[in-house]
Order: structure tokens, then sequence, then C-alpha cells
């Protein structure tokens, strides 16, 4: 993994005081081990070959029953054929109906700050150099939201700009589950602002459909969106993907005026 080191030393380093390599080693397990991308045939299934790499997709598929946002409720169909050729049309046309908010999407600061919004901070201003480039995944402590204590405890080095965080909801396989769940594992008020105070980070990706945890729900988005230079994606599909250093590439919907979109995400390694 030496040379993934040296790359993410590169990509992420500037006028930040960042780590050595062997402290970089030291602060995280992601940064040791093999090659992520070889493992059982199992967990290769869905990888495709890109140039010198492999696209990994962690875009949940939008489908019927997707959870909503709502204890034990789903979404309802997502897209509706409009027009049919089997029912006698010249073509077929689909309808895309659904919130925002719903399966792998982004949300903008606009969400959860009306300042924001009215300044037109929507979806499609958001700066596409943050959404791709270098990321880190990393694995939380599974007795717990994210909190302070536990991004204490990842000591992620300064100058890494994106960070996807697999959590419980993973392991519960909540985004596969039929029905919203509101136990999911999220950041709490003191790890958002934990965050915002001693790292470099501007992308938070997380595997269920909010970043912050029920209890917190308001408060946490609250202080990632006080200033507008912190992207949250949520609903990843992080699935059999070990932790480490990627290529990650996020493309939300040019919705102009919309808060949210859509996204689809692919790591490549």
């Amino acid at each position: 993994m030496a040379a993934a080191h040296l790359v993410l030393l590169l990509l992420v380093a500037g006028s930040h005081g960042f780590p050595t390599v062997a402290e970089a080693s030291e602060a995280h397990p992601g940064y040791a081990g093999t090659d992520t991308c070889e493992g059982p045939a199992e967990v290769r299934m869905g990888i495709e070959e890109y140039g010198g790499g492999r696209i990994v997709d962690i875009t949940h598929a939008y489908q019927p029953d997707l959870p909503a946002f709502a204890s034990g409720e789903v979404t309802g169909p997502v897209v509706r054929l409009k027009e049919s050729m089997a029912n006698g049309s010249l073509y077929n046309l689909s309808e895309l109906r659904m919130e925002c908010h719903r399966g792998t999407h982004v949300d903008a600061p606009g969400h959860i700050n009306q300042d924001h919004f009215a300044a037109g901070l929507d979806v499609d201003t958001l700066d596409l150099e943050v959404l791709n480039g270098p990321a880190l995944l990393v694995d939380t402590p599974r007795n717990t939201n994210i909190t302070a204590k536990a991004m204490e405890s990842l000591r992620i080095p300064k100058g890494v700009r994106r960070v996807l965080f697999r959590t419980l909801n993973t392991d519960r396989k909540l985004m596969w589950k039929k029905g919203g769940d509101l136990s999911y594992v999220g950041f709490t008020e003191d790890g958002a602002q934990w965050l915002v105070d001693n790292t470099d980070i501007k992308l938070i990706g997380v595997d269920y459909l909010s970043v912050a945890a029920y209890s917190d729900l308001i408060s946490a988005h609250v202080v990632f969106f006080r200033i507008p230079n912190i992207i949250l994606v949520e609903g990843l599909k992080l699935d059999d993907v070990k932790p480490g250093i990627y290529m990650l590439h996020c493309l939300p919907l040019r919705l102009v005026g919309s808060e949210g979109s859509p996204i689809r995400c692919i790591l490549i390694k």
C-alpha cells in the first residue's frame, strides 16, 4: 500500500500540515493491508474493469419499496410506464416520481438552512471538485452513534477532504429492508461539531438515509450547514467494500431550485 499512501499525499496535501506516510499508516487501519478490490468471487461481483482500475458502484438501485424516512414506511413505485407499447403506444415512455431525498442522494446547503435556500444554494451549485476526488472509506465503532469520541478514535489525518463512514447500518442491511428504520446510526451534534472543528473534511458519505442520528436529526444538520462548504451524501451502498483509499465520483442531477437530488456514486480502485 506504499504507493497508495504516496498517491493520497500528493492528491490531498496542500496548505495543510499533512502527516508523513508512516504517520498516516499509524493514524487509521484503512491505510494498511492488501488491495481492497481483491477477495472472494462473491465480493468481486458487480466490479467492472475501468482503465487501470476497477469500478465499485456504491449507489442503491431506485426501485419500488425503497425505505422511506419513517418507521416501517416505503416510497412506493419510483418509475411508472406512462406510455406502453404493450398497450398500443408507438413507444415506451417512463415517468419518474420521487422525493429528492430517497435512496442514494445528496443534500444541498439549503436543505436545513433557509438563508442558504433563499440564496439559491441548490444542488446545481454544488462543487463538482468536492464531489469527485480521492476519498477514504472508514469503519466506525459499532456500539455508538458517530459522536465526538467516535470521531476522535478514527484519527482521520488532516488534509483528507472526503470520507465515507460505514456503520452498523451496513451490517444490519437497513437500506435493503422494506420499510424505514429510525434506529439507524448517524452523527450526533457533538460528533458533527468535532468533525467541523478538527478535520478538513468537505464531503461526508453515510450508509443510511440521513447523516444525522434521529435523536440529533436537526441539530447535527445545522452544524454541517452553518456554512455552505460541506456536502452530504446519504444512502450509500458500502457492503463488501474494504476500508481504504479510493477515487470517488459522485454526480447529482442538475435540479435548479432543489435542495436535494438522486446521485450516482462510484469508487475506482
